[in-house]
């Protein structure tokens, strides 16, 4: 009998191993051309993205943080705006704005969704708030339909931030679909290894269907430049490299057949753990198909932390995808936030355990996972 194969969070190595003629095909293209800085495959990848997502321009930079930071400036935010995001989620949606001298106003999250709270946006809009960074959790879109009316209402920019999100589609209420990252006045994304569509090193981009955005967007990432030494913003140096286009233009043609995998894991997953007492599984909203970067189980009455431990003397890695909302850390303690602001963001942070999630997961290895977390319950 064959042993069964190590179960990864994510499996990098077995995903590579089924385009590796591809893979190593584009790469060695790149190295014989040695157009490492804004090479063809650089274009070509942006083109092929904003087809793929139904935005008019994508355009590509050095990482996901790098493109939140971009998207602010392209807006000409300024010191002292206000930009309401989630309170839950990863650090770059907050650091970024920091960074800027602009000010985060923290938001509390859906129950359900895990995504930012609609109601609470709305609550901490005040005169000086200019932006709403609504962060697409773990694979599900946020209520991108009731912001975009709350952005309308008080004249307020939109950055989606896709990262975990990136080819999930959104359904309007009048059956109007659009691609996650392409609502917003800009979308962001990351192409961080272990995201639904990773490259093999850093890599992000951005996307509007704004053409004197996609101007700026453009320049800022380069310095500054429109024309070679001619500055006209004051820029970042943030591109995306020709090595992580040219194997992006690869996994790209994968992406829907790789959120289709990651579905019938989670189809499993839901199957497995449905009625067990104080596990409740990831809700899948009617607006928005689920891609799931993450798929993330919130417990009731038990002890989270003690069950990771467990499961990981049992081969089973596990992780907590945020063990601490942003307001609790040290770093933004500025802000002047309680954990009372936030019950909701608190209450999950304890409970959420998120469970191997990738495009490899082979039947074995699901049916250990899901039989393991029941019998140690």
């Amino acid at each position: 009998m064959l042993q069964m194969k190590e179960i990864q969070m994510v499996d990098l190595r077995t995903q590579y191993e089924k385009v590796k003629p591809e893979i190593d095909t584009a790469i060695a293209e790149v190295l014989n051309s040695s157009a490492f800085i804004n090479g063809p495959a650089v274009k070509l990848f942006q083109d092929e993205l904003a087809a793929y997502t139904g935005s008019k321009h994508a355009i590509g930079c050095a990482n996901g943080t790098d493109a939140l930071q971009v998207a602010c400036m392209a807006l000409e935010l300024k010191p002292g705006d206000e930009v309401i995001t989630t309170d839950f989620t990863f650090v770059s949606t907050v650091e970024i704005l920091c960074l800027l001298g602009l000010k985060p106003v923290l938001a509390d999250i859906n129950p359900q969704t895990f995504n930012i709270d609609v109601r609470e946006i709305e609550r901490k809009i005040t005169q000086r708030t200019k932006a709403i960074i609504p962060v697409h959790l773990y694979g599900q879109c946020a209520e991108m339909e009731e912001i975009m009316k709350l952005a309308e209402k008080h004249n307020l920019f939109v950055i989606e931030d896709t990262a975990q999100a990136l080819g999930a589609d959104y359904q309007f209420s009048d059956g109007k679909i659009k691609k996650a990252g392409t609502i917003g006045h800009i979308g962001t994304t990351s192409f961080f290894p272990s995201k639904n569509l990773g490259c093999y090193g850093d890599g992000g981009a951005l996307f509007t269907n704004d053409d004197n955005l996609a101007h700026q967007i453009r320049s800022i990432v380069n310095h500054g430049q429109r024309v070679r030494y001619e500055y006209d913003l004051i820029g970042v140096n943030s591109r995306l490299d020709t090595l992580q286009a040219a194997i992006l233009r690869v996994k790209l043609p994968h992406l829907d057949k790789y959120a289709e995998t990651r579905n019938a894991a989670a189809d499993y997953y839901d199957k497995a753990f449905n009625g067990i007492s104080g596990v409740k599984t990831p809700f899948r909203a009617l607006y928005s198909t689920h891609v799931f970067h993450q798929y993330t189980l919130t417990f009731d009455g038990i002890e989270r932390d003690k069950l990771k431990e467990s499961l990981a003397e049992k081969g089973i890695p596990a992780m907590i995808y945020y063990p601490k909302p942003l307001h609790a850390h040290p770093a933004y303690k500025d802000l002047n936030y309680t954990d009372k602001d936030f019950p909701v963001a608190m209450n999950l942070s304890r409970r959420v355990l998120s469970l191997p999630m990738h495009t490899e997961l082979d039947e074995e290895q699901l049916q250990y996972i899901t039989g393991t977390v029941i019998n140690l319950l």
